[in-house]
């Protein structure tokens, strides 16, 4: 199986260049392609507000751009999510003919 997705649809690849492309949603995609990491994790390192941060982590993982690696609980009962990065790498390629999007899967 190959770790390779091409989209081609504009109406498709529009819309996620555009999600990747927000400051925020980019920080928590970088912040994620190594190791899965919290919420607050991703706020605490790269200085972003935690509302705004929950809300890009909901896109990124409607978009299938983000997913759930794993829940704890912690001491206080309380879930613990961790996110990874769905992708490892983007390229994007602007032609005649339109948008081509080319993601390379993060096998973790």
């Amino acid at each position: 199986m190959s770790g390779i997705t091409v989209l081609q649809d504009n109406k498709r690849v529009l819309p996620l260049i555009q999600e990747i492309v927000d400051e925020t949603a980019l920080k928590i995609i970088l912040s994620t392609i190594d190791e899965a990491k919290t919420t607050l994790q991703i706020c605490n390192e790269n200085k972003l507000p935690p509302s705004s941060t929950y809300r890009k982590i909901a896109k990124l993982q409607n978009n299938k751009l983000l997913s759930i690696e794993k829940i704890n609980i912690d001491s206080k009962g309380k879930k613990v999510i961790f996110y990874r990065s769905k992708i490892k790498s983007i390229e994007f390629n602007l032609k005649k003919d339109g948008l081509l999007l080319q993601f390379n899967k993060n096998h973790h």
